[in-house]
């Protein structure tokens, strides 16, 4: 079982915000080269004023289905597409040559992708094995919860739960991991959060998938949970969505799938479900 302890959060200074929006400034950052802030970049496209309107005044389990309606429009993509989708969802700002890695926070050529350790591939933050969904396009598909991350830190978390504690991962400051579960860095706790509620709003078990639900436990195996929640939802508490994180969004609907992440637009909405 994870040993917990409450963590304080420290906020790196910011990059600077690029004026056009959807166009990086040029960079010295170089591949492999380790993010010194959090990155941001200007949203481009927000969500329509009407988007949300079916959720208006609702909360608990009502919230959750008008919620759930909402975000299950959306397109589709192939395995082979969330490749190129995730050099445009988690471009460098100021780098647009390269992604930003999420576990490590490195900055590396989109180029570098793969199977090697030093490459990066696609890490779903809600692991494929928990539910057995696989890479099938729908859940193991969905750009909300897939991360270009390096292959070897990857590995290291597998399919574990999320949760407090653990031992650093080497050449990953900042996470942590034991027998059964995984912690972080800080600057994309709460990131990791609203991607896993995300997931448990959108796949509910109507569409020929498991029903996903997060849950107060570690250890899920394959069993369609991820815990643990009071832990997840502290970290979205502690790490509101930053300028990357709501321009991803933004990328991810106008580009791509065309549904959005409530959690990232509405972060007050996590406590409102799940109390």
């Amino acid at each position: 079982m994870s040993t917990h302890h409450k963590r304080r959060f420290r906020r790196l200074p910011l990059l600077a915000i690029v004026a056009a929006a959807g166009v990086a400034a040029p960079s010295v950052a170089t591949a492999n080269t380790p993010a010194t802030a959090d990155t941001t970049r200007p949203t481009a496209v927000q969500a329509p004023d009407d988007y949300y309107q079916d959720a208006t005044g609702k909360s608990g389990p009502e919230l959750k289905a008008a919620l759930h309606t909402i975000i299950s429009e959306q397109t589709k993509l192939s395995y082979d597409e969330v490749w190129d989708a995730l050099k445009s969802t988690d471009e460098d700002p100021d780098n647009p040559s390269n992604v930003i890695l999420l576990y490590t926070g490195r900055s590396q050529s989109k180029d570098a992708n793969g199977g090697n350790p030093d490459q990066w591939n696609r890490e779903h933050v809600w692991a494929k094995s928990h539910g057995d969904f696989g890479t099938a396009s729908g859940p193991g598909t969905d750009l909300h919860h897939l991360r270009p991350a390096n292959v070897t830190v990857n590995s290291v978390r597998g399919n574990k739960d999320f949760d407090n504690g653990g031992q650093e991962v080497p050449d990953a400051a900042g996470n942590r991991t034991d027998d059964d579960s995984f912690e972080p860095r800080d600057q994309v706790k709460g990131d990791v959060a609203r991607m896993i509620l995300y997931m448990a709003v959108r796949y509910d078990g109507d569409d020929g998938f498991a029903d996903l639900e997060p849950n107060d436990e570690v250890d899920n195996g394959s069993a369609p949970h991820i815990g643990r929640l009071s832990v997840l939802k502290q970290w979205s508490d502690e790490d509101p969505p930053d300028a990357f994180e709501k321009n991803r969004n933004d990328v991810i609907y106008n580009s791509f799938q065309h549904n959005r992440n409530p959690f990232i637009d509405h972060p007050e909405w996590v406590d409102s479900i799940w109390k």
